[in-house]
Protein backbone atom coordinates (compact mmCIF):
# COMPACT_ATOMS: atom_id res chain seq x y z
CA UNK A 1 0.00 0.00 0.00
CA UNK A 2 0.95 3.40 -0.67
CA UNK A 3 0.48 5.87 2.03
CA UNK A 4 -2.93 7.64 1.66
CA UNK A 5 -4.11 9.37 4.36
CA UNK A 6 -7.13 10.65 6.22
CA UNK A 7 -7.53 14.18 7.80
CA UNK A 8 -5.88 13.43 11.13
CA UNK A 9 -2.60 11.49 9.72
CA UNK A 10 -0.81 13.61 6.97
CA UNK A 11 -3.36 15.37 5.35
CA UNK A 12 -2.67 18.74 5.75
CA UNK A 13 -4.55 21.78 5.72
CA UNK A 14 -3.57 24.86 5.32
CA UNK A 15 -5.55 28.52 5.83
CA UNK A 16 -9.10 29.08 4.96
CA UNK A 17 -10.71 32.36 5.34
CA UNK A 18 -14.70 32.70 6.73
CA UNK A 19 -16.37 34.86 9.12
CA UNK A 20 -14.91 34.43 12.71
CA UNK A 21 -16.71 33.70 15.83
CA UNK A 22 -16.02 33.69 19.27
CA UNK A 23 -13.31 31.08 21.04
CA UNK A 24 -14.96 28.14 22.48
CA UNK A 25 -14.96 27.48 26.12
CA UNK A 26 -12.24 25.33 27.38
CA UNK A 27 -9.85 26.10 24.47
CA UNK A 28 -6.14 25.50 25.58
CA UNK A 29 -3.50 27.94 24.46
CA UNK A 30 -1.87 26.20 21.57
CA UNK A 31 2.13 24.55 22.34
CA UNK A 32 5.16 26.58 22.20
CA UNK A 33 6.11 27.23 18.31
CA UNK A 34 9.79 25.20 17.91
CA UNK A 35 12.76 26.87 18.71
CA UNK A 36 13.92 29.34 16.84
CA UNK A 37 10.45 29.96 15.41
CA UNK A 38 8.12 33.07 16.53
CA UNK A 39 5.42 32.40 18.64
CA UNK A 40 1.79 31.85 16.28
CA UNK A 41 0.32 34.62 16.31
CA UNK A 42 -3.11 33.53 14.81
CA UNK A 43 -5.81 30.52 15.18
CA UNK A 44 -8.22 29.97 12.58
CA UNK A 45 -12.02 30.04 13.40
CA UNK A 46 -14.53 27.04 12.67
CA UNK A 47 -17.76 27.83 11.09
CA UNK A 48 -18.80 27.06 15.24
CA UNK A 49 -16.78 28.98 17.20
CA UNK A 50 -14.04 26.52 17.14
CA UNK A 51 -10.16 28.37 16.61
CA UNK A 52 -8.35 26.37 14.82
CA UNK A 53 -4.72 27.49 13.45
CA UNK A 54 -4.46 27.98 9.75
CA UNK A 55 -8.32 27.45 9.05
CA UNK A 56 -10.70 30.07 8.51
CA UNK A 57 -8.91 33.12 10.10
CA UNK A 58 -10.87 35.91 8.74
CA UNK A 59 -8.89 39.26 7.95
CA UNK A 60 -10.04 41.11 10.42
CA UNK A 61 -8.88 38.75 13.04
CA UNK A 62 -5.48 38.97 11.98
CA UNK A 63 -4.27 41.45 14.63
CA UNK A 64 -1.72 41.42 17.41
CA UNK A 65 -2.95 40.81 21.49
CA UNK A 66 -4.52 43.95 23.17
CA UNK A 67 -0.41 45.23 24.53
CA UNK A 68 1.63 43.56 22.22
CA UNK A 69 4.10 44.90 20.12
CA UNK A 70 3.73 44.31 16.25
CA UNK A 71 7.02 44.15 14.04
CA UNK A 72 6.96 45.32 10.90
CA UNK A 73 7.56 42.27 8.56
CA UNK A 74 11.39 41.52 7.47
CA UNK A 75 12.91 43.95 4.68
CA UNK A 76 13.51 40.57 2.83
CA UNK A 77 10.16 39.92 2.99
CA UNK A 78 8.91 43.29 1.13
CA UNK A 79 11.74 44.60 -1.13
CA UNK A 80 10.96 48.38 -1.00
CA UNK A 81 12.17 48.22 -4.42
CA UNK A 82 9.62 45.83 -6.07
CA UNK A 83 7.00 48.19 -4.56
CA UNK A 84 5.31 50.54 -7.56
CA UNK A 85 2.46 51.83 -6.38
CA UNK A 86 2.95 53.78 -2.46
CA UNK A 87 -0.27 54.56 -0.99
CA UNK A 88 -0.96 57.35 2.09
CA UNK A 89 -1.17 56.04 4.85
CA UNK A 90 -4.66 54.71 6.07
CA UNK A 91 -5.91 54.25 2.57
CA UNK A 92 -5.28 50.67 0.33
CA UNK A 93 -8.56 48.92 1.37
CA UNK A 94 -10.75 47.42 -1.46
CA UNK A 95 -13.68 49.24 -3.31
CA UNK A 96 -16.79 48.17 -4.57
CA UNK A 97 -15.29 48.70 -8.23
CA UNK A 98 -11.97 46.31 -7.06
CA UNK A 99 -14.65 43.54 -5.38
CA UNK A 100 -17.15 43.50 -8.57
CA UNK A 101 -14.49 43.64 -11.44
CA UNK A 102 -13.18 40.55 -12.49
CA UNK A 103 -9.71 41.77 -14.23
CA UNK A 104 -8.13 44.42 -12.47
CA UNK A 105 -5.40 47.44 -13.77
CA UNK A 106 -3.02 49.13 -11.81
CA UNK A 107 -4.82 51.81 -11.94
CA UNK A 108 -7.53 50.56 -9.85
CA UNK A 109 -5.37 49.77 -7.30
CA UNK A 110 -3.31 53.01 -7.35
CA UNK A 111 -6.68 55.03 -7.57
CA UNK A 112 -7.60 52.56 -4.26
CA UNK A 113 -4.20 53.15 -2.61
CA UNK A 114 -3.43 49.69 -1.91
CA UNK A 115 0.60 49.41 -3.08
CA UNK A 116 1.66 46.75 -5.70
CA UNK A 117 4.51 44.48 -5.18
CA UNK A 118 6.41 42.47 -7.90
CA UNK A 119 7.45 38.77 -7.34
CA UNK A 120 7.30 36.20 -9.95
CA UNK A 121 5.55 33.52 -7.99
CA UNK A 122 2.98 33.67 -5.53
CA UNK A 123 2.17 30.78 -3.14
CA UNK A 124 -1.06 31.19 -0.90
CA UNK A 125 -1.97 29.18 2.39
CA UNK A 126 1.90 28.73 3.72
CA UNK A 127 1.22 24.75 4.77
CA UNK A 128 2.50 21.87 3.81
CA UNK A 129 1.78 22.43 0.48
CA UNK A 130 3.11 25.58 -0.17
CA UNK A 131 6.29 24.27 1.50
CA UNK A 132 6.55 21.21 -0.72
CA UNK A 133 6.02 23.47 -3.67
CA UNK A 134 8.46 25.88 -2.46
CA UNK A 135 11.47 23.11 -1.96
CA UNK A 136 10.75 22.18 -5.34
CA UNK A 137 11.33 25.39 -6.91
CA UNK A 138 14.56 26.14 -5.01
CA UNK A 139 16.00 22.93 -5.72
CA UNK A 140 15.07 23.59 -9.63
CA UNK A 141 17.11 26.64 -9.23
CA UNK A 142 14.70 29.00 -8.46
CA UNK A 143 16.15 32.25 -6.16
CA UNK A 144 14.09 32.84 -2.99
CA UNK A 145 13.18 36.51 -4.32
CA UNK A 146 11.41 35.42 -6.57
CA UNK A 147 8.81 33.11 -4.33
CA UNK A 148 6.56 34.41 -1.67
CA UNK A 149 4.50 32.22 0.29
CA UNK A 150 1.51 34.15 1.93
CA UNK A 151 0.46 32.95 4.88
CA UNK A 152 -1.12 33.49 8.09
CA UNK A 153 0.72 30.50 9.47
CA UNK A 154 4.46 31.00 11.30
CA UNK A 155 5.86 27.36 10.09
CA UNK A 156 4.67 24.91 7.36
CA UNK A 157 2.84 22.17 9.85
CA UNK A 158 1.44 24.74 11.96
CA UNK A 159 -2.27 23.25 11.23
CA UNK A 160 -1.30 19.89 10.81
CA UNK A 161 0.45 19.84 14.09
CA UNK A 162 -2.45 21.01 15.73
CA UNK A 163 -4.76 18.67 14.41
CA UNK A 164 -3.03 15.87 14.70
CA UNK A 165 -2.43 16.86 18.54
CA UNK A 166 -6.07 17.57 19.48
CA UNK A 167 -7.34 14.52 17.37
CA UNK A 168 -4.81 12.11 19.87
CA UNK A 169 -1.41 12.18 18.30
CA UNK A 170 1.12 13.75 20.60
CA UNK A 171 4.96 13.88 20.02
CA UNK A 172 5.87 10.15 20.91
CA UNK A 173 2.96 8.73 18.68
CA UNK A 174 2.87 8.02 15.12
CA UNK A 175 1.01 9.14 11.91
CA UNK A 176 -0.73 7.12 9.19
CA UNK A 177 2.09 7.68 6.38
CA UNK A 178 4.74 5.27 5.04
CA UNK A 179 8.57 5.23 5.20
CA UNK A 180 9.20 6.81 2.45
CA UNK A 181 6.57 9.95 2.20
CA UNK A 182 8.76 12.34 2.85
CA UNK A 183 7.95 16.43 2.33
CA UNK A 184 11.38 17.19 3.49
CA UNK A 185 13.08 15.11 1.02
CA UNK A 186 11.95 14.96 -2.38
CA UNK A 187 13.63 11.89 -3.11
CA UNK A 188 12.07 9.98 -0.79
CA UNK A 189 15.66 8.54 0.17
CA UNK A 190 16.39 8.25 3.31
CA UNK A 191 13.50 6.85 4.12
CA UNK A 192 11.54 7.92 7.78
CA UNK A 193 12.75 4.19 8.96
CA UNK A 194 16.26 4.73 7.98
CA UNK A 195 16.60 8.16 9.43
CA UNK A 196 14.87 6.39 12.41
CA UNK A 197 17.40 3.49 12.70
CA UNK A 198 20.40 5.68 12.49
CA UNK A 199 19.21 7.85 15.10
CA UNK A 200 18.26 5.25 17.69
CA UNK A 201 20.71 2.71 16.59
CA UNK A 202 18.58 -0.47 16.42
CA UNK A 203 17.76 -2.52 13.28
CA UNK A 204 14.15 -2.76 14.52
CA UNK A 205 12.24 -0.40 12.54
CA UNK A 206 13.70 -2.31 9.24
CA UNK A 207 12.82 -5.57 10.40
CA UNK A 208 9.90 -4.06 11.18
CA UNK A 209 9.61 -2.66 7.11
CA UNK A 210 10.39 -6.69 6.62
CA UNK A 211 7.34 -7.87 8.25
CA UNK A 212 4.84 -5.31 7.52
CA UNK A 213 1.83 -5.51 6.63
CA UNK A 214 1.11 -9.47 7.48
CA UNK A 215 2.88 -9.98 10.86
CA UNK A 216 3.28 -6.41 11.88
CA UNK A 217 1.31 -3.32 11.11
CA UNK A 218 2.62 -1.06 8.86
CA UNK A 219 5.64 1.34 9.65
CA UNK A 220 4.65 4.54 10.26
CA UNK A 221 7.06 7.52 11.54
CA UNK A 222 6.96 9.61 14.63
CA UNK A 223 5.34 12.66 14.48
CA UNK A 224 7.71 14.21 16.04
CA UNK A 225 10.40 12.90 13.61
CA UNK A 226 8.26 14.72 10.45
CA UNK A 227 8.04 18.18 12.42
CA UNK A 228 12.10 18.34 12.90
CA UNK A 229 12.96 17.08 9.29
CA UNK A 230 10.93 19.90 7.80
CA UNK A 231 12.06 22.55 10.46
CA UNK A 232 15.29 21.48 8.94
CA UNK A 233 14.72 21.52 5.35
CA UNK A 234 12.77 24.80 5.69
CA UNK A 235 16.06 26.50 7.18
CA UNK A 236 17.80 25.01 4.74
CA UNK A 237 15.76 26.43 1.53
CA UNK A 238 15.46 29.93 3.41
CA UNK A 239 12.02 29.50 3.47
CA UNK A 240 11.05 32.06 6.31
CA UNK A 241 12.56 34.68 4.29
CA UNK A 242 9.86 34.06 1.52
CA UNK A 243 6.86 34.17 3.66
CA UNK A 244 5.33 36.91 4.10
CA UNK A 245 2.49 37.22 7.41
CA UNK A 246 -0.74 37.98 6.38
CA UNK A 247 -4.25 36.70 5.30
CA UNK A 248 -4.91 36.47 1.64
CA UNK A 249 -8.74 38.10 0.35
CA UNK A 250 -9.08 37.00 -3.14
CA UNK A 251 -7.10 36.55 -6.21
CA UNK A 252 -7.55 38.24 -9.43
CA UNK A 253 -6.61 38.10 -13.25
CA UNK A 254 -4.66 41.18 -14.10
CA UNK A 255 -5.11 43.10 -17.43
CA UNK A 256 -2.49 42.31 -20.09
CA UNK A 257 -2.04 38.91 -17.86
CA UNK A 258 -1.12 37.65 -14.83
CA UNK A 259 -2.34 38.13 -11.40
CA UNK A 260 -2.94 40.47 -8.31
CA UNK A 261 -3.16 38.76 -4.71
CA UNK A 262 -4.93 40.82 -2.37
CA UNK A 263 -3.27 40.49 1.25
CA UNK A 264 -4.68 41.48 4.40
CA UNK A 265 -1.11 42.27 6.42
CA UNK A 266 -1.15 42.15 10.36
CA UNK A 267 -2.94 45.31 12.33
CA UNK A 268 0.40 47.51 12.54
CA UNK A 269 3.17 45.68 10.51
CA UNK A 270 1.61 48.35 7.20
CA UNK A 271 0.26 51.71 6.15
CA UNK A 272 -2.24 50.28 4.28
CA UNK A 273 -4.94 47.73 4.92
CA UNK A 274 -4.38 45.44 1.81
CA UNK A 275 -1.28 44.91 0.07
CA UNK A 276 -1.38 43.60 -3.86
CA UNK A 277 0.98 41.12 -4.85
CA UNK A 278 1.44 41.46 -9.06
CA UNK A 279 3.02 37.64 -10.33
CA UNK A 280 2.69 35.53 -13.22
CA UNK A 281 2.14 32.87 -11.37
CA UNK A 282 -0.06 31.85 -8.40
CA UNK A 283 -0.28 28.33 -6.47
CA UNK A 284 -3.08 27.84 -4.13
CA UNK A 285 -2.87 25.39 -1.39
CA UNK A 286 -5.50 26.33 1.58
CA UNK A 287 -6.65 22.85 2.61
CA UNK A 288 -10.42 22.61 4.12
CA UNK A 289 -12.27 25.55 5.41
CA UNK A 290 -13.33 24.72 8.51
CA UNK A 291 -14.48 21.87 10.79
CA UNK A 292 -17.62 20.27 9.28
CA UNK A 293 -20.53 19.12 12.15
CA UNK A 294 -23.26 16.22 11.74
CA UNK A 295 -26.57 18.43 11.13
CA UNK A 296 -28.05 17.45 14.59
CA UNK A 297 -24.64 18.37 16.63
CA UNK A 298 -24.42 21.53 14.71
CA UNK A 299 -28.24 22.04 16.00
CA UNK A 300 -27.41 20.80 19.55
CA UNK A 301 -24.42 23.04 19.93
CA UNK A 302 -26.30 26.45 18.16
CA UNK A 303 -30.04 25.64 20.15
CA UNK A 304 -28.32 25.32 23.37
CA UNK A 305 -25.06 27.20 23.54
CA UNK A 306 -23.34 24.00 24.76
CA UNK A 307 -19.84 23.49 23.80
CA UNK A 308 -18.60 21.18 26.97
CA UNK A 309 -20.84 18.26 26.47
CA UNK A 310 -20.53 17.81 22.06
CA UNK A 311 -17.45 18.14 20.81
CA UNK A 312 -15.69 17.83 16.97
CA UNK A 313 -12.31 15.78 17.04
CA UNK A 314 -10.25 18.52 15.88
CA UNK A 315 -10.68 21.11 18.20
CA UNK A 316 -9.75 20.92 21.60
CA UNK A 317 -11.30 18.47 23.96
CA UNK A 318 -9.11 17.38 26.84
CA UNK A 319 -11.64 18.25 29.22
CA UNK A 320 -13.58 15.14 28.24
CA UNK A 321 -10.75 13.16 28.96
CA UNK A 322 -9.58 14.51 32.54
CA UNK A 323 -13.28 14.51 33.41
CA UNK A 324 -13.71 10.71 33.11
CA UNK A 325 -10.41 10.10 35.17
CA UNK A 326 -12.87 11.73 38.34
CA UNK A 327 -15.82 9.67 38.01
CA UNK A 328 -17.33 7.10 35.46
CA UNK A 329 -19.08 8.22 32.19
CA UNK A 330 -20.07 7.04 29.08
CA UNK A 331 -19.03 8.69 25.70
CA UNK A 332 -21.03 8.38 22.26
CA UNK A 333 -18.68 7.65 19.35
CA UNK A 334 -19.77 8.83 16.21
CA UNK A 335 -17.30 8.51 12.83
CA UNK A 336 -15.86 5.38 11.54
CA UNK A 337 -12.23 6.92 10.31
CA UNK A 338 -9.11 6.98 11.41
CA UNK A 339 -9.65 9.63 13.41
CA UNK A 340 -12.60 7.85 15.27
CA UNK A 341 -9.94 4.53 16.33
CA UNK A 342 -7.29 7.17 17.61
CA UNK A 343 -10.14 8.73 19.99
CA UNK A 344 -11.26 5.45 20.77
CA UNK A 345 -7.65 4.30 21.65
CA UNK A 346 -7.26 6.98 23.80
CA UNK A 347 -10.81 5.99 25.63
CA UNK A 348 -9.61 2.67 25.96
CA UNK A 349 -5.80 3.49 27.33
CA UNK A 350 -6.91 5.91 30.20
CA UNK A 351 -9.04 3.16 31.37
CA UNK A 352 -6.67 0.83 31.94
CA UNK A 353 -3.80 3.08 32.65
CA UNK A 354 -6.10 4.56 35.22
CA UNK A 355 -8.27 1.74 36.07
CA UNK A 356 -11.65 3.93 35.07
CA UNK A 357 -15.31 2.83 34.65
CA UNK A 358 -15.50 4.40 30.84
CA UNK A 359 -18.59 3.33 29.23
CA UNK A 360 -18.26 3.77 25.14
CA UNK A 361 -21.13 3.72 22.79
CA UNK A 362 -19.94 3.59 19.39
CA UNK A 363 -22.51 4.71 16.31
CA UNK A 364 -22.02 3.80 12.49
CA UNK A 365 -24.18 5.50 10.47
CA UNK A 366 -22.48 2.77 7.39
CA UNK A 367 -22.25 -0.21 9.44
CA UNK A 368 -19.12 -2.63 7.75
CA UNK A 369 -20.14 -6.10 8.41
CA UNK A 370 -17.47 -7.81 6.54
CA UNK A 371 -15.55 -7.81 3.60
CA UNK A 372 -17.08 -5.32 0.45
CA UNK A 373 -16.10 -4.34 -2.23
CA UNK A 374 -17.29 -4.80 -6.16
CA UNK A 375 -14.82 -7.45 -7.29
CA UNK A 376 -12.03 -9.81 -5.83
CA UNK A 377 -9.46 -6.86 -7.22
CA UNK A 378 -10.90 -3.90 -5.29
CA UNK A 379 -12.31 -5.15 -1.94
CA UNK A 380 -11.57 -4.24 1.64
CA UNK A 381 -12.06 -5.97 4.83
CA UNK A 382 -14.12 -4.60 7.45
CA UNK A 383 -16.20 -5.57 10.43
CA UNK A 384 -17.44 -3.94 13.50
CA UNK A 385 -18.71 -1.28 11.21
CA UNK A 386 -15.66 -0.57 10.37
CA UNK A 387 -13.77 -0.37 7.18
CA UNK A 388 -9.99 -1.77 7.24
CA UNK A 389 -7.19 -0.51 4.55
CA UNK A 390 -3.19 0.12 5.61
CA UNK A 391 -3.86 3.89 3.55
CA UNK A 392 -6.84 4.85 2.08
CA UNK A 393 -6.17 4.44 -1.56
CA UNK A 394 -4.34 1.68 -3.05
CA UNK A 395 -0.54 1.70 -4.32
CA UNK A 396 -0.86 1.94 -7.69
CA UNK A 397 -3.00 5.68 -7.18
CA UNK A 398 1.18 7.06 -7.19
CA UNK A 399 2.43 5.78 -9.90
CA UNK A 400 0.61 2.17 -11.27
CA UNK A 401 -2.30 1.11 -13.33
CA UNK A 402 -5.03 3.51 -11.07
CA UNK A 403 -2.79 6.44 -11.79
CA UNK A 404 -2.90 6.23 -15.32
CA UNK A 405 -6.92 5.61 -15.65
CA UNK A 406 -7.58 7.96 -13.65
CA UNK A 407 -5.50 10.70 -15.77
CA UNK A 408 -8.06 9.58 -18.75
CA UNK A 409 -11.07 9.94 -16.96
CA UNK A 410 -13.43 13.00 -16.96
CA UNK A 411 -16.97 13.67 -15.46
CA UNK A 412 -19.43 10.61 -14.03
CA UNK A 413 -16.59 8.13 -14.81
CA UNK A 414 -13.86 9.82 -12.54
CA UNK A 415 -16.29 9.97 -9.91
CA UNK A 416 -16.84 6.48 -10.13
CA UNK A 417 -13.90 5.27 -9.93
CA UNK A 418 -13.25 7.56 -6.77
CA UNK A 419 -16.43 6.19 -5.16
CA UNK A 420 -14.95 2.93 -5.55
CA UNK A 421 -11.66 3.58 -4.37
CA UNK A 422 -12.30 5.34 -1.05
CA UNK A 423 -14.50 5.77 1.22
CA UNK A 424 -14.11 6.01 4.95
CA UNK A 425 -11.71 3.65 6.40
CA UNK A 426 -8.69 3.17 8.77
CA UNK A 427 -5.67 0.97 9.61
CA UNK A 428 -6.23 -2.61 11.13
CA UNK A 429 -4.23 -2.00 14.12
CA UNK A 430 -3.43 -4.61 16.43
CA UNK A 431 -3.43 -3.16 19.78
CA UNK A 432 -6.79 -1.43 19.54
CA UNK A 433 -8.29 -4.51 17.56
CA UNK A 434 -7.55 -6.28 20.87
CA UNK A 435 -9.07 -3.53 23.53
CA UNK A 436 -12.18 -3.16 21.05
CA UNK A 437 -12.07 -7.24 21.84
CA UNK A 438 -11.98 -6.97 25.37
CA UNK A 439 -14.61 -4.01 25.19
CA UNK A 440 -17.18 -6.08 23.65
CA UNK A 441 -16.47 -9.08 25.86
CA UNK A 442 -16.70 -6.61 29.12
CA UNK A 443 -19.64 -4.91 28.25
CA UNK A 444 -18.19 -1.47 28.11
CA UNK A 445 -17.47 -1.08 24.29
CA UNK A 446 -20.89 -1.27 22.04
CA UNK A 447 -20.90 -0.31 18.55
CA UNK A 448 -23.94 -0.56 16.96
CA UNK A 449 -25.31 1.46 13.28
CA UNK A 450 -28.06 3.85 13.67
CA UNK A 451 -28.96 7.44 12.09
CA UNK A 452 -28.96 10.20 15.29
CA UNK A 453 -32.64 12.00 14.66
CA UNK A 454 -31.76 14.78 17.41
CA UNK A 455 -29.65 15.60 20.76
CA UNK A 456 -31.16 17.25 23.56
CA UNK A 457 -29.90 17.73 26.98
CA UNK A 458 -30.47 14.83 29.41
CA UNK A 459 -33.69 16.36 31.91
CA UNK A 460 -32.20 16.61 34.78
CA UNK A 461 -28.75 18.54 33.09
CA UNK A 462 -26.28 16.14 33.01
CA UNK A 463 -25.15 15.04 29.79
CA UNK A 464 -27.05 14.73 26.56
CA UNK A 465 -29.39 12.18 24.97
CA UNK A 466 -29.03 10.90 21.76
CA UNK A 467 -32.57 9.92 19.64
CA UNK A 468 -31.33 7.02 17.25
CA UNK A 469 -33.13 4.79 14.41
CA UNK A 470 -31.35 1.49 13.85
CA UNK A 471 -31.81 -1.77 13.01
CA UNK A 472 -33.34 -2.14 16.42
CA UNK A 473 -36.05 0.31 16.37
CA UNK A 474 -35.87 3.46 18.00
CA UNK A 475 -33.97 4.11 21.36
CA UNK A 476 -32.58 6.74 23.58
CA UNK A 477 -28.76 6.39 24.26
CA UNK A 478 -28.14 8.61 27.21
CA UNK A 479 -24.25 9.64 27.72
CA UNK A 480 -22.36 12.21 29.24
CA UNK A 481 -20.38 13.27 25.91
CA UNK A 482 -20.10 13.06 22.41
CA UNK A 483 -17.15 12.84 20.09
CA UNK A 484 -17.90 13.79 16.72
CA UNK A 485 -15.00 11.91 14.31
CA UNK A 486 -16.65 12.97 10.96
CA UNK A 487 -14.19 15.04 9.89
CA UNK A 488 -13.52 18.22 8.38
CA UNK A 489 -15.43 20.59 5.77
CA UNK A 490 -14.54 20.08 2.19
CA UNK A 491 -17.02 22.80 0.80
CA UNK A 492 -14.95 24.76 -1.37
CA UNK A 493 -17.23 27.70 -1.35
CA UNK A 494 -17.07 28.06 2.35
CA UNK A 495 -13.52 29.10 1.72
CA UNK A 496 -13.25 32.77 0.96
CA UNK A 497 -10.67 32.78 -1.50
CA UNK A 498 -11.99 29.91 -3.08
CA UNK A 499 -15.79 31.09 -3.40
CA UNK A 500 -14.22 34.06 -5.05
CA UNK A 501 -12.19 32.20 -7.38
CA UNK A 502 -15.38 30.33 -8.88
CA UNK A 503 -17.48 33.75 -8.79
CA UNK A 504 -14.43 35.47 -10.92
CA UNK A 505 -11.97 33.78 -12.39
CA UNK A 506 -13.75 31.20 -14.60
CA UNK A 507 -12.56 28.74 -11.99
CA UNK A 508 -14.52 25.83 -11.61
CA UNK A 509 -16.04 22.74 -9.72
CA UNK A 510 -14.48 18.86 -10.68
CA UNK A 511 -17.05 15.51 -10.41
CA UNK A 512 -16.39 15.63 -6.48
CA UNK A 513 -17.20 19.84 -6.06
CA UNK A 514 -14.08 20.63 -5.34
CA UNK A 515 -11.55 22.66 -7.84
CA UNK A 516 -10.83 21.21 -11.42
CA UNK A 517 -7.05 20.97 -12.23
CA UNK A 518 -5.64 20.20 -15.62
CA UNK A 519 -3.19 17.12 -15.02
CA UNK A 520 -0.22 19.25 -14.17
CA UNK A 521 -2.71 21.12 -11.32
CA UNK A 522 -3.23 24.30 -13.34
CA UNK A 523 -6.63 25.31 -12.92
CA UNK A 524 -9.02 24.65 -15.52
CA UNK A 525 -10.41 27.97 -17.41
CA UNK A 526 -8.01 30.64 -15.00
CA UNK A 527 -5.01 30.88 -17.74
CA UNK A 528 -4.71 34.44 -18.09
CA UNK A 529 -1.61 35.58 -21.03
CA UNK A 530 1.22 34.10 -20.00
CA UNK A 531 0.00 33.75 -16.46
CA UNK A 532 -0.67 30.27 -14.76
CA UNK A 533 -2.82 29.63 -11.64
CA UNK A 534 -2.22 26.68 -9.89
CA UNK A 535 -3.88 24.60 -7.13
CA UNK A 536 -2.57 21.31 -5.34
CA UNK A 537 -3.81 19.61 -2.02
CA UNK A 538 -7.45 18.89 -0.73
CA UNK A 539 -9.47 21.69 -2.50
CA UNK A 540 -8.52 19.40 -5.77
CA UNK A 541 -9.50 16.27 -4.36
CA UNK A 542 -11.79 15.02 -7.63
CA UNK A 543 -9.30 15.33 -10.00
CA UNK A 544 -6.98 13.39 -12.60
CA UNK A 545 -4.92 12.23 -9.52
CA UNK A 546 -6.71 10.61 -6.65
CA UNK A 547 -4.18 11.07 -3.81
CA UNK A 548 -3.65 14.52 -3.58
CA UNK A 549 -4.11 15.65 0.05
CA UNK A 550 -1.39 13.32 1.20
CA UNK A 551 2.64 14.09 1.81
CA UNK A 552 3.27 11.78 -1.41
CA UNK A 553 0.03 13.32 -3.12
CA UNK A 554 1.80 16.97 -2.65
CA UNK A 555 5.11 16.07 -3.61
CA UNK A 556 3.54 14.60 -6.85
CA UNK A 557 2.06 17.84 -7.37
CA UNK A 558 4.64 19.93 -6.80
CA UNK A 559 6.95 17.97 -9.12
CA UNK A 560 3.84 18.50 -11.75
CA UNK A 561 4.11 22.21 -11.27
CA UNK A 562 7.63 22.39 -11.48
CA UNK A 563 8.11 20.66 -14.68
CA UNK A 564 5.07 22.58 -16.33
CA UNK A 565 7.06 25.95 -14.91
CA UNK A 566 10.53 24.44 -16.58
CA UNK A 567 8.56 23.72 -20.02
CA UNK A 568 7.21 27.16 -19.70
CA UNK A 569 11.23 28.70 -19.35
CA UNK A 570 11.19 29.84 -15.96
CA UNK A 571 12.94 27.56 -14.14
CA UNK A 572 15.18 25.14 -14.86
CA UNK A 573 14.40 21.12 -14.98
CA UNK A 574 15.00 18.60 -12.20
CA UNK A 575 17.11 16.16 -14.45
CA UNK A 576 19.01 13.40 -13.63
CA UNK A 577 22.36 15.75 -12.90
CA UNK A 578 20.71 18.38 -10.95
CA UNK A 579 18.57 15.80 -8.88
CA UNK A 580 21.84 13.85 -8.11
CA UNK A 581 23.87 17.08 -7.20
CA UNK A 582 20.98 18.25 -5.33
CA UNK A 583 20.73 15.25 -3.16
CA UNK A 584 24.30 15.37 -1.82
CA UNK A 585 23.48 19.05 -0.61
CA UNK A 586 20.58 18.07 0.86
CA UNK A 587 22.03 14.86 2.58
CA UNK A 588 25.19 17.23 3.94
CA UNK A 589 22.25 20.06 5.04
CA UNK A 590 24.07 22.63 2.34
CA UNK A 591 21.60 26.11 2.21
CA UNK A 592 20.57 26.24 -1.01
Amino acid sequence: MAPRQGPNDDRTIAPGQFAGQPQAPGVPQQRPAPPGQAQPAGHGWSADKTMVPGIGMPDEQLQAPAGARVAAPPAAQVPAAQVQVQAPAGAGDLTPELIETPVWTETMLQQAGIPIVDVPFVTVGGGIGSFVTTDYLRIAGVPPEQIRVLSNLDFPYQTYEYLTRVSQIPDHARIRSDSSSRPDNIWGFPSYALTETWRQKTPAHLIHLLLEPVWADYWTPLRSTVFGSIDKESKRIGYDKMRVKGVVRMVRKRYGGGYFTILTPPEGSSPTKRVAYRSRFVHLAVGYPGLRYLPDLQDFRERYQDYQHVVNAYEPHEHVYETLKTRPGTVVLRGGGIVASRVLQRLFDDREHYKLQTNIIHIFRTYIEGSHGPGPWMRRKGDHGWAYQGFNYPKSVWGGQLKAQMRKLDGDDRAKLYKLMGGTNTPKRRRWQDQMRAGRAGGYYRDMQGIVEKVEPAPDGNGVVSYVTGKAGNELIRSDYIIDCTGLEADISQHRVLADLLQHTGAYRNPLGRLEVERHFELKNTANGDGVLYASGATTLGGYFPGVDTFLGLQIAAQEIADDLARRGWCKKIGPGRSTSQWFKWAFNKPI
